[in-house]
């Protein structure tokens, strides 16, 4: 996944601004300094080094360099960089985790339709190892059986 260029981002939260509360967008974004609330956008979200978002993420694809504390969806790509802290689970088909990244949290790797299934208590079967319980979408349930 390539940065986006600089007449590329619509919206741009500088190194020295502090946002509180929900954060939407249409356009590409580029977060360089702390947003306290949740960032959604349609398109592309950066996140630089020294940045910070503490809430949950949406967008169509994501570059990680600095934090981020809260959960993290991405309808493709998400791309941690070696400078990347993500503490929270992580949704995305295409995950890219550099060496040195950190990730404290539940990853998981499927298209649209599997993690439709895997969250729906008929589309998963369940397994229970020690006192933690993983839940599998049924298609690959279906595929490990056969």
């Amino acid at each position: 996944m390539q940065s986006a260029a600089p007449h590329e981002v619509e919206t741009i939260v500088g190194p020295s601004v502090k946002v509180e509360g929900d954060f939407n967008s249409q356009g590409n974004v580029l977060i360089q300094g702390t947003v306290s609330g949740n960032v959604k956008t349609d398109k592309y979200l950066q996140v630089e080094e020294g940045a910070k978002i503490m809430a949950s993420v949406r967008a169509d694809s994501v570059k990680v360099s600095g934090e981020i504390q809260g959960n993290v969806r991405a309808k493709n790509t998400i791309e941690l960089t070696p400078t990347a802290r993500v503490v929270g689970d992580i949704e995305a088909k295409t995950l890219i985790i550099a060496p040195g990244a950190i990730l404290h949290g539940k990853c998981a790797m499927l298209g649209s339709s599997e993690m439709a299934d895997a969250k729906s208590k008929s589309g998963a079967a369940k397994r229970k190892d020690s006192e933690i319980e993983y839940a599998f979408p049924k298609s690959l349930v279906d595929e490990a059986a056969a």
